[in-house]
């Protein structure tokens, strides 16, 4: 990494002033107050293209923590921005001043009442929790963003969002009743029909202008999210002033409680899924469908598919509307569905009803936020223009008005998003960085908003104006209403201390971008970062914000990311805040140390190197990767921790051990002997020293007699099936052979090199990969490795590490699974028929990088019925062995698997292919899991044993 500038290394504490207002809020709060580098680079960003550097962070604990917080604010003339999730995507969860954290404390669903259908909320409260809240009462909340494991009530407010099922629930503020807020100042009030909370000069300001109100809006839009909704005031519209504040982005007031309007949700639910020669051909469509009253009319075109899975689920086209539709029974919904389908005159249709296969295509929806933040060749994309929206009708003109607009500036995008609301999301290929590039994002920003204008359309559809769009409002408004925007806000707030810059008095839209502060050059690394162009500036900004790690656990079915923010519940624990801290590692202003940061480092310390983020962030973020990278950086030439030398090192250790394996064992058994050795070796206490194997699998497969007959395919010996858990081995060739494949080993010991890589130590981790591939020599046999984080460490690790070498890419193409070795190269081979259910876990490298359909497939052969838990086990190799783990390392585990095994009928057989799933789950439950290898062979020995007694 380059060395700073004098302009880079800034001090990264808060200035003088800075210290006396912490002072001042710690002493008048409860809740935390926190001007440290690491919480201000935590909130420098959103989900948008602008980054503003806070002052300070304050998780307030209640109501009185924000009226006290924004009076001391006011008191030192610092502005505040209330923020949610974060997941904001015009900037107006970022700010220059104090940042209000919602989702520490204020996070509750305070009532429910299912007789008025309504529900009282505090800001920071997850949408998922209030509709969690709400659904044994037959009850929904009905907007619904993307985001709505994440998002907060508070930031849907903020925004007025919208969701897939706007087009029956309308927008947040059509389901909003009162809203308590507190001022700039520490006033509060309470907000709903009629003046009252209200500033004193806002009935004459709304009075002296009906007209321009009356007027000044353009019809027809269901999707008007920009400006300020001052038409909601109006006598005619019942002033309701909760309404009008509803997308007001923070510059009014900061809501600390809302109730809000519940809806039935339907007894069952089918999905019509159209195709349609592309989105152009969709969005004429759609307008024509409202009269059916879908719940949900969503577009989506075949550039952002593109998972071949997920492709096949789609009927064959171009692009798709997803029209959902609902009824008291299953055949109502698919009967309301098929009747719409009959009207959308598609190309191909078909009707979903099965709610797994619903859910598994509306994550294909959801994952566009992200999926459409790389163009199908790999190129970057940005949001800016996110959400516009037209009236339905003249959704399809608007869209080839737009592509052409598009090409005129050498832009590309893929649009999707609600086409029934005439609302479009795209993501387009701005350069951000160069003056050129910055100078184009402006002309074309112009350009779009007069087209949006010329179609009666709104700049903001859902997501608001933030600092993306606010400079542009006159073009939509004109003059004299973008005017009296400014004075409705003086009016709430003549200190203009609440979200300067947003929506009225703006900042140029390209100003505050978050890229221009990252160098310019490509910072020397290990890794050679293939799908970044060989940057790690490039990798680093893959996150875009779109939070999917900060969904709140337990999680559900297959996901793995985030397992140590779920533990921990710290923006700082998740994906997202690694990457956010990373980039400001980069940019060098507020974390000045570079490699050497401790802000970093801590950071990453609870990332378990899982790997989740690598197929579930939906830009693909590999924070496991980065982590390594890091940790290579930070110790080079430094001390590291005596773990990193232990479990570092284990298959150096391993190999030592091996002929005195017996008498070791004997030795660790001794409590006093083993805490001793635990304690040398800077081993948490809680955890037991692993038993080595009296004989390694490579000394058992020289002893036995070698198989001439078979197609033959190269078994991995890798260093815990070989030192620990030889059975594995075993099992596996007896399965191997069984299936008419001939196993043969390497001819002498190999490493993956797993363990120098997840602590960092990549120099000699390309020294042990590469004595490997002079070990493993180049040929067609597969090679099959049991133990999946080996399996994935050869797979992406190796010729990451060593791009140029051929044969890393040569032998990282042979990897193969245990499953997937008999799928493909025995497909004919019958395993035996075991008829039972079993639990467990797919092991979380697995699941990333190599994906279990073949193991899924091989144990619904063999007749083993159940789903394995997903998530990670939260030992996660060297992790739950390090001091300051443990506690962590264990809540990972409660997240999903250790559940599992509780639910399941006692007796049940525990699969898990991985030694630290295994290690684990025997500490915590002393229940011995075994690989699929050795459930299959005890089959196996259980089939000839009957056999052998049939006669």
């Amino acid at each position: 990494m380059p060395e700073p500038t004098a302009d880079r290394r800034r001090a990264p504490g808060p200035r003088p002033e800075a210290s006396a207002l912490a002072r001042a809020l710690r002493t008048a709060l409860r809740g935390e107050v926190d001007f440290g580098a690491a919480a201000r680079a935590l909130t420098t960003m959103d989900a948008s293209n602008y980054r503003r550097v806070p002052v300070g962070v304050v998780a307030p604990y209640d109501a009185d923590d924000v009226s006290a917080a924004l009076a001391v604010c006011r008191e030192h003339g610092v502005p505040v921005v209330p923020r949610g999730a974060g997941t904001s995507i015009a900037g107006q969860a970022t700010g220059t001043g104090v940042v209000l954290d919602f989702t520490r404390h204020m996070r509750r669903v305070l009532a429910v009442d299912p007789e008025a259908r309504t529900a009282v909320v505090q800001p920071g409260a997850v949408l998922d929790r209030l509709r969690s809240a709400a659904r044994p009462h037959g009850l929904t909340f009905g907007p619904d963003p993307s985001t709505h494991s994440r998002c907060t009530l508070g930031g849907m407010i903020g925004n007025n969002a919208c969701g897939a099922h706007s087009v029956a629930y309308g927008t947040t503020a059509d389901n909003v009743t009162r809203l308590s807020v507190v001022r700039y100042g520490g006033e509060r009030a309470v907000l709903g029909r009629g003046w009252t909370g209200g500033p004193a000069a806002l009935p004459d300001l709304i009075a002296s202008h009906l007209a321009l109100l009356r007027t000044g809006y353009p019809p027809g839009l269901p999707r008007r999210i920009s400006g300020y909704a001052l038409d909601a005031l109006l006598p005619e519209n019942g002033t309701d002033l909760a309404r009008a504040f509803c997308g007001s982005e923070g510059t009014l007031a900061v809501l600390t409680e809302a109730e809000v309007r519940l809806v039935p949700e339907p007894a069952a639910r089918a999905l019509a899924v159209l195709g349609y020669a592309d989105e152009t051909a969709a969005a004429d469509a759609a307008a024509g469908l409202l009269p059916y009253r879908p719940l949900t009319l969503e577009g989506m075109g075949a550039d952002l598919v593109r998972d071949p899975a997920a492709r096949a689920a789609l009927p064959p086209a171009g692009a798709w509307l997803f029209a959902e539709t609902g009824g008291a029974t299953e055949a109502e919904a698919r009967a309301a569905a098929a009747t719409l389908t009959r009207a959308a005159d598609a190309l191909r249709a078909t009707v979903v009803t099965d709610p797994a296969a619903r859910r598994a295509l509306w994550a294909v929806r959801e994952d566009a936020a992200g999926t459409a933040t790389r163009t199908p060749d790999g190129a970057e994309a940005w949001p800016g223009w996110e959400d516009c929206a037209v009236p339905p009708a003249r959704l399809g003109a608007y869209l080839r008005d737009f592509r052409a607009l598009l090409a005129s500036h050498g832009l590309r995008g893929t649009p999707y998003g609600h086409f029934g609301d005439g609302c479009v999301h795209v993501r387009i290929d701005f350069d951000l960085v160069t003056p050129t590039g910055i100078a184009r994002f402006r002309t074309f920003s112009e350009a779009l908003a007069d087209l949006v204008v010329s179609h009666g359309g709104s700049l903001s559809g859902e997501h608001g104006d933030g600092l993306a769009r606010a400079e542009l409002l006159p073009r939509m408004y004109g003059p004299e209403l973008t005017a009296l925007f400014a004075r409705v806000k003086q009016a709430w707030d003549p200190d203009g201390g609440l979200n300067p810059g947003v929506l009225t008095t703006p900042a140029p839209l390209d100003t505050d971008l978050r890229f221009t502060v990252l160098p310019s050059e490509k910072v020397p690394t290990a890794f050679s970062y293939p799908a970044d162009n060989g940057d790690f500036a490039t990798a680093v900004r893959r996150c875009v914000g779109v939070a999917k790690c900060r969904v709140e656990g337990p999680s559900t079915g297959s996901s793995v990311m985030c397992p140590s923010f779920r533990a921990t519940g710290e923006e700082r624990h998740s994906t997202r805040g690694r990457a956010r801290l990373l980039h400001e590692m980069l940019a060098g202003e507020l974390i000045p140390d570079g490699w050497r940061s401790p802000e970093v480092h801590d950071a990453l310390d609870l990332c378990l190197s899982c790997k989740g983020c690598r197929s579930d962030c939906p830009v693909g973020v590999d924070m496991a990767t980065y982590k390594a990278e890091f940790l290579h950086h930070h110790y080079a030439g430094r001390r590291r921790p005596r773990t990193h030398h232990t479990l570092g090192r284990l298959p150096e250790w391993l190999r030592l051990a091996a002929p005195l394996a017996r008498p070791l064992n004997i030795a660790v058994s001794i409590t006093p002997l083993a805490s001793l050795v635990k304690r040398l070796a800077g081993l948490t206490p809680e955890r037991a020293l692993p038993r080595l194997a009296p004989r390694t699998f490579r000394h058992w497969y020289a002893s036995r007699p070698r198989p001439s007959q078979g197609l033959p395919v190269l078994l991995y010996p890798d260093t815990f099936t070989n030192h620990l858990t030889p059975s594995v081995g075993q099992a596996a060739v007896t399965v191997l052979q069984s299936a008419g494949l001939r196993p043969l080993l390497p001819s002498a010991p190999v490493c993956c090199g797993l363990t120098y890589v997840s602590t960092g130590q990549l120099d000699r981790a390309r020294r042990v990969m590469r004595r490997t591939l002079d070990t493993i020599e180049a040929s067609s046999h597969p090679l099959v490795v049991l133990e999946p984080s080996c399996a994935a460490t050869l797979r992406t690790d190796l010729p990451e590490l060593l791009p140029d070498d051929p044969r890393a890419a040569e032998l990282s193409s042979r990897v193969r699974t245990f499953a997937q070795t008999l799928e493909e190269y025995a497909p004919d081979w019958q395993p035996p028929r075991l008829d039972r259910p079993v639990t467990g876990q797919t092991h979380c490298h697995q699941h990333a990088v190599l994906g279990d359909a073949a193991e899924t497939r091989l144990r619904a052969r063999a007749g083993l019925t159940g789903t394995l838990a997903g998530g990670c086990c939260g030992l996660a190799g060297n992790f739950g062995f390090e001091p300051g783990h443990y506690e962590v390392s264990v809540a990972c585990a409660e997240d999903q698997l250790l559940p599992a095994l509780r639910s399941a009928i006692p007796g049940t057989p525990v699969l898990a292919d991985g030694y630290s799933c295994r290690t684990q789950l025997e500490h915590l439950t002393g229940a011995r899991a075994r690989h699929l290898a050795e459930v299959l062979t005890e089959g196996l020995e259980a089939q000839a044993a009957q056999e052998e007694s049939t006669g």
